[in-house]
């Protein structure tokens, strides 16, 4: 028997890799929460309203006879997701984001998996050898970077600018990436909608050059599209994976945790061979996802989602509005995004300062939570250079932090910014 001082013999990246910065700040309770990424604009009713029409047939299938029918909603079902709730996301993704599924076979490429995020780690395992090379903007979503340094991939980050990853240092990065590593890149991670943690958007005219430039040197193009319907303002534009119109070259993941709840449901559409390795590593990890949430999944998105999410819509507008309106008061010098939609805004000070340590000593004891920007590069990686198109050690920003509006309300949001605006203005002077 293991005493209570001793340690057990764990895995090598349990040392190597600290617990998610972003989910050890819940642990603070703060009036106000510009942390994690909470949606604060949930349809309640109809949610509430969908599992009561559930239960009641349910019910109803019990007491009269058709109790296979009944006890199905509760049982195991097939790895990748049920027939009735994958037509209808099928048919939801050719009328919005004109993906190339076949009306009545289209619904066989699509996976369910616990939420988008499962797909990511999925597609990490069944595609990455300890070594081989990732791209991904600078900065990036903090749950692909973990999982991909857990694995062993180098990370090279590209720069990025007020719209998003920028295509010309991809093409620079890969015979950069040749010469270094002694192999070419096998993903590029792009998250075009209202990007975590920048909430930039890529224009049409460099959705195009990234598919080129994989479609030129056979690289998968991983498309994490989980903001794709929380888009408030501006023009919107058609996913990467529209291009991809025989189902090749792009992994596009989607989720019901923004646009609908926090059900922990992604959906996926991925190249035949990559669907299969991906399906055979979740049998792995849960077998399968629950029936009952599939079937909340296909009554929201069949009679529901067009109706009560512009309603959610405009209420991050707001949100976002008034968290603009703070920082364009209050905060110091400096530059920050200007969301068209997503949850975040990411905000980078003129003068050098550590963003975690004024939020540990200053923010979090005046009641006001952000996440510090560093922690959305990776643990250990690298960077292209932009002066001289270099690869060399990638190094955080500590200036930087970033800022969700999506779960307070616009008073309680404007309140907070304008004070932590000038506790930061304070501090930096």
């Amino acid at each position: 028997m293991t005493k209570n001082n001793e340690s057990f013999d764990f895995a090598a990246w349990t040392k190597l890799l600290p617990p998610s910065e972003i989910r050890a700040l819940l642990e603070y309770k703060v009036k106000y929460n510009f942390g994690g990424g909470l949606p604060g604009a949930l349809p309640i009713e109809t949610l509430s309203d969908i599992l009561i029409e559930i239960g009641n047939e349910n019910k109803e299938d019990y007491t009269t006879g058709k109790k296979g029918k009944a006890i199905s909603l509760w049982n195991y079902g097939p790895t990748g997701g049920q027939e009735f709730c994958l037509r209808v996301l099928a048919e939801r993704l050719r009328r919005i984001d004109d993906i190339n599924l076949d009306k009545e076979t289209g619904w066989k490429d699509i996976i369910l998996t616990a939420g988008s995020q499962q797909a990511i780690y999925a597609i990490l395992d069944t595609m990455i050898d300890p070594g081989d090379v990732i791209l991904t903007p600078s900065p990036a979503y903090l749950g692909f970077l973990a999982p991909a340094y857990k694995i062993g991939a180098e990370i090279v980050t590209i720069p990025t600018d007020l719209d998003g990853m920028i295509p010309e240092y991809v093409e620079k990065a890969i015979p950069l990436c040749e010469k270094k590593f002694g192999k070419k890149p096998n993903i590029l991670y792009v998250v075009p909608d209202s990007d975590n943690p920048k909430g930039t958007t890529l224009p049409w005219k460099r959705r195009k050059a990234l598919f080129d430039i994989g479609e030129e040197h056979d690289i998968l193009i991983l498309e994490d599209q989980a903001y794709k319907e929380i888009q408030f303002q501006g023009e919107l534009i058609k996913p990467i994976k529209s291009l991809d119109r025989d189902n090749s070259r792009v992994a596009y993941l989607r989720t019901t945790s923004k646009e609908a709840a926090v059900l922990r449901m992604g959906y996926s559409v991925l190249p035949e061979s990559l669907k299969y390795e991906v399906l055979k590593s979740k049998g792995y990890l849960d077998l399968c996802s629950p029936t009952i949430l599939q079937k909340v999944m296909a009554i929201y998105y069949k009679k529901y989602i067009d109706k009560v999410l512009p309603v959610c819509l405009k209420t991050y507008e707001k949100n976002a509005i008034a968290m603009l309106k703070g920082i364009n008061e209050t905060f110091p010098a400096g530059s920050h995004t200007k969301p068209n939609g997503g949850f975040f805004v990411w905000y980078e000070s003129e003068k050098q300062f550590n963003s975690k340590e004024f939020l540990m000593k200053t923010s979090i004891p005046n009641d006001i939570m952000f996440v510090p920007g560093a922690a959305f590069y990776p643990i250990k990686g690298w960077s292209i250079e932009e002066s001289d198109s270099t690869i060399v050690d990638s190094i955080a920003k500590t200036n930087t932090m970033r800022l969700g509006y999506s779960y307070n309300n616009d008073k309680d949001i404007y309140e907070g910014i304008t004070k932590l605006g000038k506790l930061l203005t304070k501090e930096l002077d």
